[in-house]
């Protein structure tokens, strides 16, 4: 499973649909194995970073570089599960948990005031000074009942961004 020579069994159809807790139909992993296949341009059975940078919508993300760090190297399952975070019947523990995993650069589990700020100087590019940045983040951090020595962990992320009137709806067209 992977190269772009090998077929999709019934076996990892269902395999890949337990691993993504069911959020895709069968139909649906057999079109995102083709569109895996189109990027394994080598047919190595994973894509690497170069791959990813393929696809106009993601090299074109501000987050590329960290979502880059995310996926090079990705067997067509974890490739799956990475997609699963932007299905809309994705909870939102698990979108939740995608972010945080770009806002934790050093993959150490924890989140710094340091860390957001290099993503939200990512996402602003030059429409905001780093001063308006760490203003509004420190007021938003207070307000969440965290300080800017505060580190935060997956649970806290969960607790200050899973509530019902927030939507994070990204969706990966599978077809």
């Amino acid at each position: 499973m992977g190269s772009a020579s090998s077929t999709l069994t019934q076996y990892d159809i269902e395999d890949v649909q337990e691993h993504c807790n069911n959020l895709y139909s069968q139909q649906e992993i057999v079109s995102l194995y083709k569109r895996f296949c189109q990027l394994d341009r080598n047919a190595k059975g994973f894509i690497s970073a170069d791959e990813f940078l393929s696809v106009p919508e993601f090299a074109m993300n501000p987050l590329s570089q960290r979502l880059l760090k995310m996926v090079d190297g990705l067997n067509f399952k974890d490739f799956v599960i990475f997609l699963s975070a932007f299905n809309p019947k994705a909870s939102m523990p698990q979108k939740i948990e995608l972010i945080f995993k770009v806002y934790d650069s050093d993959y150490n589990g924890k989140v710094t005031f340091k860390d957001i700020m290099e993503v939200l100087r990512d996402l602003s590019g030059s429409f905001m000074s780093d001063k308006q940045i760490e203003e509004g983040l420190i007021k938003v951090m207070e307000e969440a009942g965290y300080s800017k020595d505060s580190s935060l962990l997956l649970d806290d992320f969960v607790k200050i961004l899973d509530h019902p009137g927030l939507k994070m709806e990204v969706e990966v067209p599978v077809d």
